[in-house]
């Protein structure tokens, strides 16, 4: 819009890496509304990321994700580590943006410079993560943070997306709700790098970790070392009460074991490479999308369809041929 104030971009990364969080926020809100301005964001922040260890947090709702992104919040800053937290939040049936439950949950790291709270709304994305988390990750890297915590929505078993987004993945289980089923259902055992059991002072914990160390053995995740899998990752299970912080520095124990162990087996660079792979590839199918939206409303889509509904030609051949009119 003509009327819309220039925006200096290169003053805001400025001020987000001096610490400012309002730039940070501001930043945030471009790339996530994937303004005018998104790709002179990106360029401007691209010579500043990749420091940042990125952490995913799933699990099914009540397991304690909030709770436990707040402990590990309290012992990163008591490392003096800088810290960014992206929570994802069901959206609003109404206004379309986030309900803001988990930033309530974290108000005492409010006034802490040192932190970073944003809550995003999902808007309908699957995946348990919202379209424009992958942005919102290097918006924060960019700024600074040493450690990036990304908590899932928790909606269920479509959750796995996380995995893709982050260097070290917790998956939060809770005794006595049929977690250990729900595990194997959800495909967990292929995206956890560490097993939390929250709220372990509950009858069942025992019995919790039990059955995740029988999966993980059936699965040949869990177990001894062999000789020839002696660089073989083994998700670790911990027990935690996050609410009374107990177990915590275990968690973080286990973190820094599978970020030095990414890093000894060269995994760290593998899983970046593979998640700017898909964060190119969305980019660029999100263009091709926008692109075949204008075609859409010319007639060359309409005489394709016309074409295959009539049977002289197949939907392959003209799926060929709208490539190329949107390589034009």
């Amino acid at each position: 819009m003509s009327g819309r104030r220039h925006v200096d971009v290169a003053s805001l990364v400025d001020a987000a890496r001096a610490g400012s969080p309002r730039a940070v926020a501001r930043l945030v809100s471009m790339v996530e509304d994937a303004g005018p301005a998104l790709r002179e964001v990106s360029a401007a922040l691209a010579p500043h990321t990749g420091h940042a260890h990125v952490i995913g947090l799933t699990g099914s709702p009540g397991v304690g994700k909030s709770t436990s992104t707040n402990a590990l919040v309290s012992a990163f800053r008591a490392q003096n580590r800088r810290v960014g937290v992206l929570a994802v939040d069901p959206s609003s049936p109404f206004s379309g943006g986030a309900l803001l439950g988990d930033r309530v949950r974290m108000e005492q790291h409010a006034t802490d410079p040192g932190v970073f709270i944003r809550s995003m709304a999902s808007r309908g994305h699957l995946g348990g993560l919202s379209w424009g988390t992958p942005q919102a990750i290097r918006v924060l890297d960019g700024a600074g943070c040493d450690v990036i915590l990304v908590e899932t929505v928790g909606v269920g078993q479509a959750e796995i997306e996380i995995a893709s987004l982050a260097d070290t993945t917790l998956v939060l289980l809770a005794p006595g709700m049929g977690d250990g089923i729900q595990a194997a259902k959800a495909g967990i055992l292929e995206i956890a790098d560490v097993y939390v059991v929250n709220k372990a002072d509950r009858d069942g914990a025992t019995s919790t970790v039990r059955d995740l160390q029988g999966m993980l053995g059936l699965a040949g995740q869990y177990g001894p070392a062999g000789e020839h899998d002696v660089d073989r990752w083994r998700p670790p299970i911990v027990k935690t009460v996050a609410a009374r912080n107990e177990g915590v520095d275990d968690v973080l124990a286990a973190i820094d074991a599978h970020r030095a162990w990414l890093e000894r087996t060269d995994g760290l660079r593998a899983r970046r490479r593979e998640r700017a792979a898909r964060e190119v590839e969305a980019i660029a199918v999100a263009a091709l999308r926008a692109r075949i939206g204008e075609l859409r409303g010319g007639a060359a889509l309409d005489v394709l369809a016309d074409q295959v509904a009539t049977g002289k030609l197949d939907p392959f051949a003209a799926a060929d041929v709208l490539l190329a009119e949107t390589a034009d």
